[in-house]
């Protein structure tokens, strides 16, 4: 089984989830003042928990962010064929 990563955006006043594959995609959507915390002291926080064994959440006024993995079934798709 394969592990992805997954980062889920959840607005607090307007109750609105969102899905991300990082981070970086996030703030390509978002700006740090509107989530009110900057890419890389995001990044900060999650390293933090992870060192500590928490589970990685950050939350403020404006909303709440989890990072998680996601598990997806390994694919053949794309791969070339040995022949033996």
């Amino acid at each position: 089984m394969a592990n992805r990563n997954i980062i889920m955006l959840h607005v607090l006043d307007t109750d609105i989830y969102e899905f991300f594959g990082s981070p970086a995609s996030l703030f390509d959507k978002h700006e740090a003042k509107e989530l009110l915390i900057a890419k890389t002291s995001l990044n900060n926080h999650f390293s933090k928990l992870a060192l500590a064994g928490k589970p990685l959440v950050y939350r403020n006024s404006y909303c709440e962010i989890r990072k998680a993995t996601i598990y997806v079934k390994p694919t053949t798709r794309g791969r070339k064929k040995t022949e033996e």
